[in-house]
């Protein structure tokens, strides 16, 4: 007998469905194999028509829930709508992201309906009909593969960038629209607005192009040589733990375990030595490259091209380079 289908619960904000989407579905259709039954996407909201047949070019089956209670994020009217869908449905697993809609939803949701579940997971696998999983401790420095007890369904919640999106041809599969059980947002709980960064801020998981700065900069004195490094690559700044601490650069502009997870096309790694809680949030960016002048400092390990040097030598003549390119265009 087919077991029963993987849910993906399609995460979208701003009528724009995230990335995280798209990375689980790719897990999900490859565990759907696994299992040899169907991969399903859930989306949840208002007028989302057109997400659902996007999805649906990666999923056998979307179903898309409508109504007025869903317009905005709402943890409650989420888990409520979820919990009657699973209870119908009998899914073999549920993966949600780990993100804050995610951590609002799957804890209060397995409890209610008396699953297990795992969180922040980075790999997932079925074995002998039980789900594995893999987690990361202890800020990253060890990856803990963990059996959860035989149930029927399970919900996971799944790391950001922990799966690249895949191409395995378009689906095409069958969409179905739900009407939405619950007709308004309970009172103790609603929607306010969303709050995005003020103009001249930047969102570093959505760039392309990452330059990255750690220690090595030696002094706040000498990030503006970085900012204008970024500026000619037409990326934008991060940093290692290291430069928040000291308040060079904001809270949102670290990359790690305790900052953001970024997976640029370009990582620009820049007198960073490499700690294993800063590797963890960039160390799927499609290109790599560090500039440090320790032959052995560990970021060299996770780097397509390395430059053992000053920085302070190497960043200027880069800055250079750039300038005689763009002068020449």
């Amino acid at each position: 007998m087919m077991a029963g289908e993987i849910f993906v619960l399609a995460e979208h904000r701003m009528s724009e469905l995230r990335d995280v989407t798209f990375e689980m579905l790719t897990k999900g259709h490859e565990l759907a194999g696994q299992l040899s039954t169907q991969l399903t996407a859930v989306l949840l909201g208002k007028d989302v028509g057109g997400m659902a047949r996007e999805l649906a070019k990666w999923a056998h089956k979307v179903i898309y829930v409508e109504g007025d209670a869903l317009k905005d994020f709402n943890a409650d009217v989420y888990q409520a709508v979820l919990a009657e869908l699973i209870r119908e449905r009998k899914p073999a697993l549920v993966m949600i992201g780990h993100t804050s809609y995610g951590v609002d939803v799957a804890p209060s949701l397995a409890v209610q309906l008396g699953v297990p579940i795992a969180t922040d997971c980075i790999d997932l696998c079925f074995e002998d009909g039980q789900l594995c999983v893999v987690r990361q401790l202890y800020g990253g420095k060890v990856n803990a593969r963990a059996r959860l007890k035989k149930a029927d369904t399970y919900i996971v919640t799944v790391r950001q960038a922990a799966f690249q999106p895949g191409e395995y041809g378009p689906l095409n599969g069958q969409v179905e629209r739900v009407e939405c059980p619950v007709k308004e947002p309970p009172a103790e709980r609603k929607f306010v607005e969303i709050i995005t960064p003020p103009p001249g801020e930047v969102d570093i998981t959505a760039a392309d192009i990452i330059v990255a700065v750690g220690r090595g900069i030696r002094d706040k004195e000498n990030l503006p040589m970085i900012e204008e490094l970024a500026k000619l690559l037409g990326g934008v700044v991060a940093c290692s733990r290291p430069i928040v601490d000291k308040g060079w650069l904001p809270k949102d502009r670290q990359v790690g375990s305790s900052g953001k997870t970024v997976k640029p096309k370009l990582y620009l790694a820049i007198g960073i030595s490499g700690a294993f809680q800063h590797v963890v949030g960039m160390k799927d960016s499609e290109l790599i490259i560090a500039i440090n002048k320790d032959p052995k400092a560990p970021i060299f390990r996770f780097s397509d091209y390395g430059i053992v040097d000053d920085l302070f030598k190497v960043v200027p003549e880069l800055i250079k380079q750039l300038e005689e390119i763009k002068g020449e265009a």
